[in-house]
């Protein structure tokens, strides 16, 4: 009795090929957008760490933004997905690091910027598309703007 080895045919290794290819196509454009989202959302949970700070610091009465005994120290990390430079009165970040920049700090509008840049992923960090914004208003509540694509922008921030 003869037996005959059996394998697969270059036709079936094809199609498996071509499977394999068709999917990738699918997931990787999928788990770039699902990496841009991420680092958008921890952009934006690191400013509204800010945002609590410097809430906390107008509730109190405390100003400026400094280290004193009753400066506003806001305690911000640096990140490696910002490029603004740190503010003097806090020092500064390593190489490839910055932080979210507030500018009228302590006011009634005060207003959080942070531009992607560095670590970020490429849709991020594109000029002209690159700034998530939170803002405060008279009233005191807080909106949220920004120019990067409005799929990548956050729940609270969209």
């Amino acid at each position: 009795m003869k037996t005959s080895l059996s394998g697969f045919t270059l036709i079936e290794l094809m199609i498996v090929v071509a499977i394999i290819g068709i999917l990738a196509a699918i997931a990787i454009p999928q788990y770039q957008n699902y990496v841009a989202r991420t680092q958008a959302m921890r952009v934006y949970g690191e400013m509204n760490n800010i945002r609590s700070s410097l809430e906390l610091c107008l509730g109190e009465g405390r100003f400026p933004l400094g280290t004193g005994a009753n400066d506003c120290h806001i305690g911000y990390a640096c990140s490696n997905l910002v490029v603004d430079p740190k503010h003097a009165s806090f020092g500064t970040c390593p190489a490839n690091a910055g932080v979210p920049q507030v500018s009228d700090p302590l006011s009634s509008t005060a207003t959080i910027t942070a531009t992607f840049g560095y670590s970020a992923h490429t849709v991020l960090s594109t000029a002209g598309s690159n700034q998530l914004v939170i803002s405060r208003n008279p009233d005191g509540t807080w909106v949220c703007s920004g120019t990067i694509s409005n799929k990548f922008k956050p729940k609270g921030c969209a």
